[in-house]
């Protein structure tokens, strides 16, 4: 048995390094993985250099300290610190969009939200909502988005259809 692993001691360093490849899955601390990083490069120097274990080991042990000192620290800095995913409708929330077909408590109501048509209605289930309104997304009701008006309505003001000329005064 000592001949034997004598003579293919890359296979029990490979070995090392599945186990602690596969314990990482458990722990998902990525320490394992860096040690298991070291296992594997010991297993490399194990095929080049069968007889030499001190150079394994010496060679697996700088490998996993490095990769904790320096791969490890990015990483988890990259996970735990990373941007928030938002899936489904919430990534829609907060975000601004236009009327584009008055918005009544009733419903009925739709706004365009980045190149979409959402159905709508107002946040307050009092106020109507003209068409060119500029809206942010409080929140998603069922597949209706729940908005406010953040400013007036364009080329609508006081029931006007037509824009405003730069010469006419604004309209009180």
């Amino acid at each position: 048995m000592m001949d034997w692993l004598r003579d293919n001691m890359w296979a029990a360093w490979l070995t090392i390094a599945a186990v602690l490849g596969l314990a990482e899955l458990a722990s998902l601390d990525f320490t394992l993985l860096m040690l298991a990083a070291g296992a594997l490069t010991a297993a490399g120097v194990a095929a080049i250099f069968p007889g030499l274990l001190w150079l394994q080991i010496v060679v697996g042990l700088v490998t996993a300290a490095a990769m904790l000192a320096a791969i490890r620290p990015m990483i988890v800095r990259k996970i735990h610190h990373g941007q928030e995913l938002k899936t489904g409708s919430a990534h829609v929330i907060g975000k601004s969009g236009l009327v584009v077909k008055e918005i009544h408590p009733d419903g009925g109501g739709s706004i365009r939200l980045g190149g979409e048509l959402w159905t709508a209605r107002p946040y307050d289930e009092v106020s109507t909502i003209p068409p060119g309104t500029r809206v942010e997304v409080m929140s998603i009701d069922g597949a209706t988005a729940v908005v406010y008006p953040v400013s007036d309505p364009l080329h609508h003001q006081l029931g006007n259809t037509e824009p405003p000329k730069p010469s006419d005064p604004p309209q009180t």
